[in-house]
């Protein structure tokens, strides 16, 4: 993607848009396309000392000016607490991102070209700079690296201090051209081939426009103890590369650039779409997936910058993220680590480092466990892996019957109800103190479509279970396995000794069916309630109901979910997301922003949410039968996602837009499920 001076007509117009870049570990490297830090978890090295959620704030920004001629030039940008700007933007010709960033500036005969790539796998990044001196006076390029050192989005200690370190090289004498930094127990290292200078530490204090606007802390800084030059002489060219790494490496800036786009290549190959949004979505789907520590398995990050690896997140994403992508050996993985960690039927929501116990607080992400079980089954046919997560899903649903913690349980009536006191466990789970702005206790609909879809996958698998006597002994070593698998989690879980009674699957998903559509269709409104709770909460029109119509087994007849379908787009969809809530409803909010109170408050009450609308599309595929089309129209609407990649993450899809007018995105500006989502839908029209 390429945007030139019309895109950074102002600093602030600069700054709509960043990139990302992510090393497999949940570190990442993320700036505006102007070069600035205009959140306080922008970094140029956002390490990870613990995958995938220990992140420090290690290299924050660079200072960066060109001297000659006796005048100086920054051609960097930045804003700072007491008003004043750096404006290289000024110098900027041009920024393209395809699977690095490279930006290109023009200053007086002097042409500077800037790439940098993170490596897969390390804490390290790469900054390689092509000076071309044109003109007829002697140029210095000098870089001055701010430091952090600090947790992310934390500031770091006013008292803290930055000790530059040179490493002796093995040929005698030091080399001052490769050093270490040290700090609060952390050690950067850093190598360069340009001429390293020790300045007494000096400080900037910046001003984060983006987290100002949206209520966060809009100041921070960062430190700086030495600086990198390179001086290139009239009509000559000249190169400057650094490394800043946290594990030492001999890798160049080269190395490191080959390797990233080598690696992103190749994830796009392998996925194969004909669209080139598409592809470029299936590399920026692979930036979501990181290596977790504690398990030694994969996992999905949420979202950039904010979120970590949510149960319920990953499980809405994992399917267009890995299965779309044919990245199937990470959803495995992926699948393993959940089933692994799989507590009283409950899949976790969040997996906190440290020693700390996960935490199970939603009804959804251990049914959609079972949906991506089954859906990597639909993709790779593997029989051997159905049997292996068997044991698990079957004590899912043996504890959504018998009841579960926050008060999950099924009703006589076959349906699902979930939720007790200040507990939010659907998605839409904010919680602002005392106040629940989205109350979902009861029967919520998306729950209720998420349990009859297990059902059914549960009767299909079950038939997957060979009769005594008929496995070979293959088949029968992974029975064993499974079994023993399976008493160990009964015992964790502290189960009786005797067995559940079986269930037949099929005859509780058809009594699902009936009590479905008595208590959620709506004849006069064509469309779903939203949860039965006996509140006004019920006949709210809301996104939810969508996957009534989505799910890979469905409740309601044909002409049922067709009007489902025309209901959300006329209440709810946008080509950018679908609304949470109709505008007409007395609780709609507009716009989101501001305080945390009132963000939240604005969440999940009419915020466009880019997620539900994979939803959308996939119902609308299925209720026109997958024609020609049908497929021609979600295409041609798909058209949009293009500008969306261009608009706040570069290449990336975002988490939300503002429920009225959704111009400019908000929230986290990469986010998996919304990614996932679409993925999911390039591959549905491209079949």
């Amino acid at each position: 993607m390429i945007y030139g001076k019309q895109d950074w007509k102002t600093m602030e117009r600069g700054e709509e848009n960043c990139f990302l870049m992510t090393n497999g570990l949940g570190g990442f490297s993320s700036l505006t396309m102007i070069g600035s830090a205009s959140r306080n978890d922008h970094a140029l090295l956002m390490a990870c000392t613990q995958a995938p959620n220990h992140r420090w704030n290690m290299l924050h920004r660079l200072g960066e000016q060109v001297e000659m001629g006796g005048r100086t030039f920054r051609i960097s940008s930045q804003k700072f607490a007491d008003g004043h700007r750096e404006e290289g933007y000024r110098f900027l010709d041009c920024f393209t991102y395809e699977d690095t960033p490279v930006w290109k500036f023009q200053v007086e005969g002097v042409e500077i070209r800037k790439e940098m790539a993170m490596k897969q796998g390390a804490n390290a990044i790469g900054i390689r700079y092509e000076i071309c001196n044109r003109g007829k006076s002697r140029c210095r390029l000098i870089l001055t690296p701010f430091f952090q050192f600090s947790p992310k989005g934390m500031e770091p200690d006013e008292k803290q201090k930055f000790t530059a370190e040179w490493i002796s090289d093995f040929a005698g004498g030091w080399d001052r051209n490769r050093g270490r930094i040290v700090s609060g127990g952390l050690t950067l290292f850093f190598r360069t081939n340009g001429k390293v200078f020790e300045i007494p530490e000096k400080t900037e204090n910046y001003y984060y426009g983006y987290d100002a606007c949206d209520g966060r802390r809009e100041q921070g800084h960062a430190t700086a103890n030495h600086e990198i030059f390179c001086s290139t002489a009239p009509f000559t060219s000249d190169v400057l590369e650094i490394v800043y790494e946290m594990e030492e490496s001999e890798d160049t800036v080269v190395d490191m650039i080959t390797g990233l786009k080598t690696h992103r290549n190749r994830l796009s190959e392998r996925a194969g779409f004909q669209s080139d949004a598409a592809a470029m979505l299936s590399r920026s789907a692979n930036q979501f997936i990181a290596k977790r520590e504690s398990t030694g398995g994969d996992t999905i990050l949420a979202g950039f910058p904010f979120f970590e690896d949510w149960g319920r997140d990953t499980m809405i994403a994992l399917p267009g993220l890995c299965l779309s992508t044919k990245q199937y050996e990470s959803a495995g993985k992926i699948l393993r680590t959940f089933a692994a960690n799989e507590r009283n039927g409950l899949m976790p929501n969040l997996f906190p480092e440290g020693g700390q116990e996960p935490m199970y607080n939603t009804v959804d992400a251990a049914l959609l466990f079972i949906n991506c079980v089954y859906l990597y089954y639909v993709s790779t046919k593997d029989r051997a892996f159905i049997m292996e997560m068997y044991p698990v899903m079957e004590h899912i649903i043996d504890n959504y019957i018998k009841g579960t913690d926050f008060d999950i349980h099924m009703d006589e009536d076959g349906l699902i109800l979930a939720g007790e006191g200040l507990s939010q466990v659907t998605w839409m789970d904010v919680r602002v103190g005392e106040i629940l702005p989205t109350p979902r206790h009861g029967k919520p609909v998306e729950i209720n479509a998420y349990w009859y879809n297990a059902l059914r996958i549960m009767e299909m698998f079950e038939s997957f279970i060979p009769a005594a006597g008929e496995e070979d002994s293959g088949r029968k070593d992974n029975i064993q396995k499974d079994n023993r698998r399976k008493d160990k989690v009964l015992k964790n879980n502290d189960r009786k000794g005797t067995a559940p009674k079986k269930t037949d699957y099929g005859k509780l998903a058809e009594k699902v069916r009936i009590s479905f559509e008595k208590e959620f269709w709506m004849e006069d409104r064509g469309c779903l309630k939203d949860v039965i709770s006996g509140t006004y909460a019920d006949t709210q029109i809301r996104c939810n109901q969508i996957w009534a119509v989505s799910m890979p087994f469905t409740m309601l007849d044909r002409e049922k979910e067709r009007h489902i379908v025309d209901t959300v787009y006329e209440k709810l969809y946008t080509p950018y997301g679908l609304r949470t809530l109709d505008m007409d409803d007395p609780e709609f909010h507009a716009h989101y922003g501001g305080s945390m109170y009132e963000r939240d408050m604005a969440y999940h009450q009419g915020t466009i949410w880019m997620f539900p609308l994979g939803g959308y599309y996939l119902a609308w595929l299925k209720v026109h039968d997958y024609s020609e089309e049908a497929k021609c129209m979600v295409k041609e609407a798909l058209d949009v996602m293009e500008s969306a990649m261009r608009e706040g993450c570069i290449g990336q899809l975002p988490e939300i837009y503002d429920g009225k007018n959704p111009s400019s995105s908000r929230g986290c500006f990469a986010q998996a499920w919304s990614v996932g989502e679409m993925l999911r839908v390039y591959e549905a029209v491209e079949k």
